[in-house]
Order: C-alpha cells, then structure tokens, then sequence
C-alpha cells in the first residue's frame, strides 16, 4: 500500500499519557495508517531519529473568531505546533454563529475550528451594553433562539465572561436558563467566571452550582488567583474543584502559562481596577502594558504609567482618557499573578493548556505565539514541572475528549493526521513582552489533516483545516 508520509524512528509521545515509545508512522491521505515498521516506498520519508512525534496541540482557549477570517493561515498557532483552536470564550463571540461558520469555511484556514457561542455577545445583540436590569422573557426567548440556532450550526457550547460588561449583568438564574438547552443538547459550558481575586472561591462555586443544577460540564477558564492579596487563595480553589469533582460534577480546567494577563482596557475601566479593588484586583499603572491602540500606535508598548506621566494625569483619569479614545481596540497586558500558582495548577490533573491569546497590536501578549512550546520547554524541560507525556496528554488527548474532538488529539491508526515534530531538547518560546511576535525555536514541522503547515520555523500555505462542526 503507498505512503504519503512515513516518519522514520520517531520518539512516538502519543496523547493519552502513555509513555514514549520509539516506532515509525505512516500517514496516508488525511489518517495514520500505520505505527510500527515501515516500508515506505513511493512515499516522502522525514528522518524523526531524536525527534519527538506527538499529536497536534489543541488550545482550548482563544480569541481568534476573527483572526482566522483576516489570516486564515493562522502561522501564531502553527508555527507553535497547534493544529485546532476553541474559539468564541469569554462570552465573546460571533452573532450569529451560522453566519461566521460559513464564512470559516469559507476561508479555509490552516487549522481545525471548533467553535463555542458566546453568552456576552448574545446578550449585547439582545439587550445592548449597558445595565438595564435583568431580561424580560420576551428577551429571554431571543437570547435562547440564538444560541439553539449556534447549536444547529455546529456550536460546540456556550461560553460566558461574568467578569466582563456586558456579561456582569446578568444573574445566575439568566446563566442557568440559557445553559440548560445547551445541557440538554450535551454541548460544553466554558466559563470566565465573575472573580478571579478577592471572590475567587465564590465564583468557582457559582460556576460548579451550574453544572450540578444543569449537568452540563464546566470549564472553569484560565483557572488562576489574580492579586498578590488573593495569592494564596489558590489552594482553595483547586480543593473546590477536586471536592466536586468527587461529588460528580463534571468540572475541569484550562491554563495559560505566564504569570501576567492581558485583556480590554475598557473593562479594566468599567469595572473600576484602577481606583481600588475590583473582580479584576487594584491594577497599578506601572504593570499595564499597551499592546494594541490602533488610533494611536504610538502608545503600543508603552506603560499607562508612562502614558499618564506624558499626559499629565493620574493612572486611573489616563485609563479613562485613552479608553475613550480607542474604546473596544485597546488591550492591554499586566501583571497579575504568582509563578508558584502557575506550577500548582499546571499539575492538576484536571487541568489543561490553552493560550486565551489576542491577535490585536503590535505587541500582543507573546502566549499568542509561544503557549506551547513554553509549556514544553520552560516546564518540563528545564523547571520539570510536567513529564513530557503528561504535558502532551494536556495539550491533546485530554483536551479532544474534553471538548468532544472526535478521531483528533492522539496518535493511533485512523486517527486524522494532525501532527507536531519537534526536538525536546530545543523547543522553547522566544517571546518576550516588547518583542511577543517572534517564532518559537524547536518545532521542526506541523501537520493537519495531513498537509504540512509549518516547517523549521515558517509558515506554508496549505489550507488544511476547517470548522469541526458538533450537532449535540
């Protein structure tokens, strides 16, 4: 039988946490057809000798709804070994969802697509931005539509960011009812839930209370304590998330891991970070960073501390002042958490990688384009935080079966070919935060579907993915 592709002695690190084994695979078309020896006659041979052959990485966690329609070819994620995103978190998403998932494939980007509703956007489409107080039925019926008329599309879940306007608006009980047809369907519910500082421990429970009242399953997003104050809530908040799990409650968790975030100054400022404590903790001048600010691009790089100096303001009347002028468009980056938090929650077993990269600005917060391979390189090759197979299993088996990716995220015959090759010893993210956008080292090659996306370091053109589309 002809080989399209045989990698040859190839440290075979599979998915599902299994140790490495060293063996040659074959991939023909678009699926692993073999894994053992290999003849590979007719076939293009690639020398793996040295290399590690996993599946390809999974983030499921990004804001790249739009990004994949303005550059399809997607090089931030292949360029660094990731073969399908989870879009549409945080409650942020396209509306309606049909309308974008024919445009997905349309585009035909370089990665596979799964793709979540968002309940902010809903909501926005709905009821608008501000706070009006809580939805009638007549537009509870609309949100619902909307988000049934996602899941007929294809929709993988529902996502909510109750930290965020105009998400922070709605109660629990608007949350519930519009997850419970998303349960009922056996779609995902992925939260950013209302708190990640002073109230952390509540908010995991609020979101844990709609998975035991709904049975959907939880996603808590980018699990983490923000605040030096609220450090060492941590601990209880990963207890709280084992002690349901041990009830039965389906809920788990993703990560990204670097120890500053980023998001939209406007929340920032609406939620009131800069004038004390907020859900978003007391956000100092001199630890935000502008990475996007398309009206002024000069201000990209610059501290708001910087900028307020120049201004001749205050830190929270400068934040008002550029938000005012740049409104959605600015994002920022800032420190906001602990190293030590980040190696905790990178070892549970329930928790797996996801970038929650923005592709917006000259300087986008460098997780855009380095998540994995500094998963790789800084955690398990050089701090041994993670075992290589257990980093693996957290960057693709465990988030295919979390997110319902069928025949995807682990190496074995019929599987599709989505596949990374990179060298262990190598892989590292270059990425700093004045200069994000540079390429990761290590990653000799990407797969999807199996067309090569990625080789040493550049993109190539092949558009192999799509939307993976999910009727629940």
């Amino acid at each position: 039988m002809p080989r399209d592709i045989v990698f040859k002695n190839a440290t075979v690190v599979d998915g599902t946490g299994s140790p490495s084994f060293t063996s040659d695979v074959a991939v023909e078309d678009d699926r692993i057809v073999s894994i053992g020896t290999v003849t590979s006659s007719g076939a293009q041979e690639i020398d793996a000798t040295g290399l590690v052959l996993s599946p390809g990485f999974i983030d499921v966690h990004t804001h790249d709804d739009f990004a994949l329609l303005s550059d399809p070819d997607m090089a931030c994620k292949t360029l660094q070994g990731v073969t399908t995103v989870v879009t549409g978190n945080c409650g942020t998403s396209a509306v309606p969802f049909g309308d974008w998932a024919r445009k997905i494939n349309e585009a035909k980007p370089s990665v596979n697509v799964v793709g979540l509703i968002g309940h902010g956007s809903v909501r926005e489409r709905v009821m608008g931005r501000e706070d009006i107080g809580a939805a009638t039925a007549q537009q509870m019926s609309e949100m619902t539509q909307l988000i049934m008329e996602a899941l007929d599309a294809g929709a993988a879940g529902i996502s909510t960011g109750l930290v965020y306007v105009p998400g922070a608006f709605s109660s629990h009980d608007e949350v519930v009812q519009l997850v419970t047809p998303v349960a009922e369907r056996g779609g995902i519910y992925t939260s950013h839930i209302r708190n990640e500082a002073d109230a952390l421990v509540a908010s995991i429970e609020e979101a844990i209370s709609i998975g035991e009242s709904t049975g959907i399953r939880v996603q808590i997003s980018h699990l983490k304590a923000i605040g030096a104050e609220n450090f060492d809530k941590i601990s209880a908040a990963i207890s709280t998330i084992k002690t349901a799990r041990a009830k039965g409650i389906d809920v788990m968790a993703d990560q990204y891991p670097y120890s500053r975030g980023s998001t939209q100054l406007k929340q920032l400022v609406l939620r009131g970070a800069f004038d004390g404590p907020s859900p978003f903790g007391f956000v100092q001048g001199v630890d935000v960073l502008i990475s996007s600010a398309p009206h002024t691009p000069e201000w990209e790089g610059r501290t708001l501390d910087e900028i307020a100096r120049s201004l001749k303001m205050d830190t929270p009347r400068a934040a008002r002042h550029i938000y005012s002028i740049e409104k959605d468009g600015c994002v920022v980056v800032y420190q906001n958490q602990s190293e030590d938090n980040i190696e905790l929650v990178m070892q549970e077993e329930f928790v797996m990688i996801g970038s929650d990269g923005v592709p917006l600005g000259s300087r986008p917060h460098p997780r855009l384009h380095h998540t994995f391979p500094r998963v790789l390189g800084e955690f398990t090759h050089t701090r041994s935080v993670l075992s290589l197979e257990s980093a693996i299993y957290k960057m693709t088996g465990l988030s295919a079966r979390r997110f319902g990716i069928q025949q995807r995220g682990s190496i074995a015959v019929g599987q599709y070919a989505d596949l990374v090759l990179f060298n262990p010893n190598t892989i590292r993210d270059t990425g700093t935060y004045d200069n994000p956008t540079t390429v990761p080292t290590g990653i000799v090659g990407t797969w999807v579907n199996g067309q090569r996306v990625a080789e040493d370091g550049r993109k190539i053109s092949a558009r192999a993915g799509g939307l993976l589309s999910f009727h629940q």
